[in-house]
């Protein structure tokens, strides 16, 4: 499994009140909440990410409130990966529950910058920023995770069981 995108830059502590910001949360629809993911820290964001693009940011990304909203309106607005040095733990795993793959790397969140073009191999954590011809290690999903994420989260894995 790969992800393969044009790279959104943040830096520390993105917290889910900027990633959905809380005047959305009367909806748990999840075109609804991507309409207005991150337009509280990034208003051009809904308006430039394509299907398969990729969130870096640095330190504790995700923290905040324990809303599943938040991994519901990055993936919903077509992110395919979400790289960041770490992530709060309650988002980490409300990622994987709804399928949206993320992965731990501070070197790779420190040397990518917007714009870049970036693939991420699931199976082995590799990281390549293909514009500057880098790879970084990341880490790997156990095999577990990657079937979570392969059947879109936790409950469509369960049912399918």
């Amino acid at each position: 499994m790969k992800a393969h995108g044009t790279v959104f830059k943040y830096g520390d502590n993105v917290d889910t009140d900027v990633i959905i910001p809380a005047r959305y949360l009367n909806s748990s629809e999840p075109a609804e909440l991507a309409s207005h993911c991150m337009e509280d820290l990034d208003a051009e964001f809904i308006k430039k990410v394509k299907k398969g693009d990729i969130i870096v940011a640095d330190k504790n990304f995700g923290c905040g409130s324990s809303r599943e909203h938040a991994p519901i309106a990055i993936k919903a607005a077509g992110v395919g990966c979400v790289i960041a040095e770490t992530f709060a733990r309650i988002f980490y795993r409300n990622s994987i529950n709804i399928g949206l793959p993320i992965v731990e790397c501070a070197e790779a969140a420190k040397g990518i910058e917007a714009g870049d073009e970036v693939e991420v191999d699931f199976d082995s954590g590799l990281i390549t920023n293909v514009t500057k011809g880098i790879t970084y290690q990341g880490q790997a999903f156990p095999e577990f995770m990657q079937r979570i994420i392969r059947a879109e989260g936790l409950v469509n894995y369960i049912n399918n069981k």
